[in-house]
């Protein structure tokens, strides 16, 4: 037999790469119910405690009774609303780009914009980590693709200097989703300069989280356009919406718009997702304090997880992975804390290298320190019980 994939998925149920989907039976929040259970929900990339606002349900609902619920085409054919276009323009003078363009997802954005800039006898250099859509849009754009050692600048000045492709990118993650640390953007900008080379980030982590405005990495390192000029965000994170954008220069936004399949070929989205988006950038920039509240949340569980002995990552982001190492210890500990009341995500390969296996946390400003607390008394019952 060709294909027997019931034997296959019995071997990853053995590897502990087995995956299953949860059924969410209540809206995102700290608290849902999972599954006909309530779980303190410490997992969800809702950042800023913006999915459920009020404002922004209520953009959503407005705009859905004035457009509809779907957009009906893609942008090119009939499917560009003013929601589309105001967004655009609140999310370029948020970027301090001359231009945005929306996706409809984050790895139709990265794929997308990777096959447009590159094709064969170009080169494209990416870090180790990046996310998927990254990397499968370097493979499939056709240039030479190389990856190097995460975050190591130096490894990268050795590629670029063998390289004789007339058009290089360098792309990386700006926060790292598995991880939760910052790319050197700065050591990254100043080679692309050297080595004629553009710099493209995906910040999907970063937006709304990172600079005193919630501009991400670029607004974190001071990197204006001519140092970043392509500039990739989600909104399903920070904004707790849905959608991706590219800020840039309207020679970039204008290339895009006529050569990325990923934008010209797909259905553009809901104009009520863009009308929520809108209200999700206003509640972002007039309320600094959430990320302040969510800063102290981190720095807190930091300082006690570390305490307890857990084995963190070097990271300061939302994003705060406990490493166990293999993937039946990282399966147990997900159990373990879910029958405690906290929902923690098990990570294991290909998401992250084998041998890496561990809990990815991530905080929102709506949790309370309370919360925080009972999570690490789970952890620690967990180290007790299952090190």
């Amino acid at each position: 037999m060709p294909f027997n994939l019931a034997a296959e998925l019995q071997q990853k149920k053995a590897d502990g790469l087995y995956r299953q989907r949860r059924t969410l039976e209540s809206a995102q929040g700290t608290r849902v119910r999972v599954d006909g259970r309530e779980l303190f929900n410490f997992c969800s990339n809702d950042y800023l405690g913006l999915a459920s606002h009020p404002d922004v349900v209520a953009a959503f609902q407005q705009a859905a009774a004035k457009y509809g619920v779907g957009s009906g085409a893609s942008h090119l054919v009939c499917g560009h609303s003013a929601e589309h276009h105001a967004l655009e323009a609140e999310l370029a003078e948020f970027t301090g780009r001359e231009r945005v363009l929306l996706f409809s997802t984050g790895y139709m954005a990265n794929t997308g914009i990777v096959q447009a800039l590159l094709s064969r006898g170009d080169a494209v250099f990416e870090d180790r980590l990046n996310h998927a859509s990254l990397i499968d849009g370097g493979l499939a754009s056709g240039a030479h693709f190389q990856r190097y050692h995460h975050g190591d600048v130096a490894h990268l000045r050795t590629l670029l200097e063998k390289s004789t492709a007339a058009k290089k990118l360098i792309v990386t993650d700006g926060v790292f989703s598995m991880d939760g640390d910052v790319a050197p953007l700065p050591e990254l900008a100043q080679l692309a300069q050297q080595h004629d080379a553009w710099l493209m980030v995906d910040d999907a982590h970063g937006f709304g989280v990172l600079g005193a405005q919630g501009g991400g990495v670029a607004e974190h390192f001071s990197l204006p356009a001519a140092q970043l000029p392509v500039l990739v965000g989600t909104l399903g994170k920070g904004f707790g919406t849905f959608g991706a954008f590219v800020a840039g220069d309207a020679a970039l936004i204008e290339y895009l718009i006529n050569s990325a399949r990923s934008y010209i070929f797909t259905t553009a989205l809901p104009p009520a997702v863009a009308a929520a988006s809108r209200a999700s950038l206003k509640l972002l920039r007039d309320e600094p304090q959430r990320r302040e509240k969510l800063a102290s949340l981190v720095a807190h569980f930091r300082h006690e997880a570390l305490s307890l002995g857990l084995a963190l990552l070097p990271s300061d982001t939302p994003i705060q992975p406990v490493l166990l190492g293999s993937n039946q210890k990282a399966l147990a500990w997900s159990a373990a804390l879910e029958a405690k009341g906290f929902l923690v995500g098990a990570i294991r390969p290909p998401t992250v290298p084998a041998g890496s296996a561990r809990l990815r946390v991530t905080f929102s400003a709506a949790h309370e320190r309370a919360d925080v607390d009972g999570l690490l008394q789970a952890l620690a019952d967990c180290r007790g019980l299952l090190a």
